[in-house]
């Protein structure tokens, strides 16, 4: 019999590399899905249509919530974002562990509904790191980039509340901590006890 999969929440400030170590992590991987959010923004340039976001009007959107469909969603500057309950709970019933990229708030919408999602918060090596990574991605002015940096510091607070902490030094090294923390996940009593109690 097929065990099913786990949620696992991935949480972490801006520009501390999450996107990297998740690609890393899915490398080779066919026992992973990766959550696509659902959002009522309009495509960019270059942007797939149930690879980067299910795109859906926003008529749509309100039924899903009406209908309960959602992990968790929120409305940011004028759109909605949110995680569709359908495509994670097909990927865990695949037996496929199921990883949300989703901020703070939206983990503990998650957490509300379901007790039983791992929170895994990446954090930077120091804030003089985070600080030099905000700079070579030069997408943000200064100013910009000491609003991130104050916010990374009240996203660290809460990560107190988070079952993992990975300090993401180097991408090889975040990886295998991830690896290890969704593996011993699996290695819970209550699991491995149902395991031996179909053999």
């Amino acid at each position: 019999m097929k065990k099913n999969g786990k949620t696992f929440i991935i949480s972490g400030p801006s520009g501390v590399g999450k996107s990297t170590v998740l690609a890393a992590l899915f490398q080779g991987r066919e026992d992973l899905y990766f959550s696509v959010s659902a959002t009522t923004r309009d495509p960019r340039p270059g942007e797939i249509d149930g690879k980067d976001y299910h795109f859906i009007t926003a008529d749509a959107f309100r039924a899903m919530i009406g209908e309960d469909a959602f992990l968790e969603y929120a409305e940011y500057v004028g759109n909605f974002y949110g995680t569709p309950k359908k495509y994670v709970d097909e990927a865990m019933a695949q037996g496929k562990d199921a990883i949300l990229d989703i901020e703070i708030q939206g983990a503990n919408q998650v957490c509300a509904k379901r007790p039983e999602t791992v929170r895994i918060f990446i954090a930077p090596p120091s804030w003089e790191e985070l600080e030099r990574r905000l700079t070579a991605r030069g997408t943000d002015s200064p100013e910009k980039i000491q609003k991130r940096l104050l916010r990374a510091k009240v996203e660290l607070e809460s990560a107190r509340c988070y079952d993992y902490l990975v300090i993401n030094d180097t991408v090889e090294a975040a990886v295998d901590e991830l690896r290890a923390i969704l593996q011993a996940e699996h290695c819970r009593p209550a699991e491995r006890i149902e395991q031996l109690a179909e053999n």
